[in-house]
């Protein structure tokens, strides 16, 4: 691993510093006490931090490399929730539809099928969300909202997944309303989904430089990593996701 093991007083710190920001934010803007799951985003740190984390009360785990990943959830013994967020290729989807409990970034519809086909059928159905370019940047990866409406149908009716909902991540801004305004085109695209008869329950969306935006507009999920196991001690590898 590359990242350095740090206090287990600290994780608890930060951990405890970001459910408050948290659920200020769910009071600020109306939201229910608890409507907004924390998903800590453990790339590049060692299981043992994780572990740390997770006497301090957290369970849900966000993962972007696979290799690594693999590694973490193979040796751990505390039945922690398993959340890959990065860019799946499709020649890795069988380790990712065998180790975790949801997938954030579907964003093909020959993913799904190859998720679908290869989730084992002794395992519990695979969450997972569909990825919503929702700015149209060309270097990220997503379904157009143009998309989404037509192939979220067919993604919900495969085997062996549950379609709950959508994850995005808008272009950068600091302006507050400028981020507003984004994620709320994500929950009204969901909204959309919604009344053509699809149950969802999810919009993972908002990290730490736009997390009260998100919970303003509906995030049920956020994402945060460096505000809880702090900064990194290097850019991960080119190639490490492979």
């Amino acid at each position: 691993m590359t990242a350095r093991a740090i206090d287990m007083s600290n994780i608890k710190q930060r951990l405890n510093q970001v459910l408050d920001q948290i659920h200020r934010a769910e009071k600020k803007y109306q939201r229910p006490h608890g409507s907004v799951t924390l998903l800590a985003v453990s790339k590049t740190w060692p299981l043992e931090n994780i572990i740390e984390a997770a006497a301090a009360g957290q369970y849900c785990f966000g993962e972007n490399y696979v290799q690594e990943s693999i590694a973490k959830i193979d040796t751990d013994t505390k039945q922690l929730e398993w959340h890959f967020i990065g860019h799946l290729q499709s020649n890795k989807s069988r380790e990712i539809a065998s180790r975790f409990d949801w997938v954030h970034s579907v964003d093909r519809l020959k993913l799904a099928k190859r998720l679908s086909a290869q989730r084992p059928t002794d395992l519990a159905v695979l969450n997972i969300c569909l990825q919503v370019n929702i700015s149209n940047e060309p270097s990220k990866s997503g379904f157009l909202a143009s998309e989404i409406l037509a192939v979220a149908e067919q993604i919900s009716l495969l085997p062996n997944l549950k379609l709950r909902g959508l994850m995005a991540i808008p272009a950068p801004s600091d302006n507050f309303e400028q981020q507003r305004a984004a994620f709320r085109q994500v929950a009204t695209l969901q909204q959309q989904l919604m009344e053509q008869g699809l149950a969802l329950d999810t919009l993972s969306m908002g990290m730490s430089g736009d997390m009260e935006a998100a919970i303003a507009e509906g995030a049920t999920i956020v994402r945060v990593g460096t505000a809880i196991f702090g900064p990194r001690n290097k850019p991960v590898p080119i190639g490490r996701n492979n």
